[in-house]
């Protein structure tokens, strides 16, 4: 049962929640893992605006940034005592999603544990949901390890926009 877990990381603490639950259940069934991070298109632009100014290798930086994001996930799941490997994926050939499920074809994976948001409303139509395209076209059993209710609704209160027409007939949060 769940001998070979998947786990997509970002760096994020969302994604350090999925690797923590992940590590919880490897140890539980005797299990391993492998840490992914995807650099894509959307990362590669990203890394452009965030370094305004900067010429050089965008795609080294991404790489040199993704290998401490998946060292730190392998060190954390080793110390653990739990049985892991990372792999970056960067080849721009599809998305997020797709790059997981083809992952856990490969690999082959039993289980993908992954951390998520859970935006509703706007902030998921903005941002959309790497996590639902991932749980919508996986072929095996999807793990979703959702961020606190605190730190959802602080992040929303953070980010919400309020919308009024001079009539007040519609306002929107």
């Amino acid at each position: 049962m769940y001998q070979r877990i998947l786990v997509p990381i970002d760096g994020s603490d969302t994604s350090k929640r999925g690797l923590d639950e992940a590590i919880r259940l490897a140890k539980l069934t005797q299990g391993q893992l492998r840490v992914f991070h995807v650099i894509d298109e959307l990362s590669f632009a990203l890394a452009m605006d965030a370094y305004a100014g900067y010429t050089g290798d965008w795609l080294k930086v991404l790489r040199e940034n993704g290998k401490r994001i998946l060292d730190e996930a392998r060190a954390a799941a080793e110390a653990a005592g739990v049985e892991a490997e990372a792999q970056l994926c960067d080849s721009f050939s599809g998305s997020v999603h797709q790059m997981v499920n083809a992952e856990a074809a490969k690999w082959p994976a039993d289980l993908i544990v992954l951390g998520t948001h859970g935006r509703r409303g706007v902030g998921r139509v903005v941002m959309g949901s790497s996590a639902e395209h991932v749980l919508r076209y996986a072929s095996v059993p999807v793990l979703l390890v959702r961020a606190p209710e605190a730190e959802t609704k602080a992040e929303a209160a953070a980010t919400s926009t309020r919308v009024s027409l001079p009539t007040g007939a519609l306002a929107f949060e």
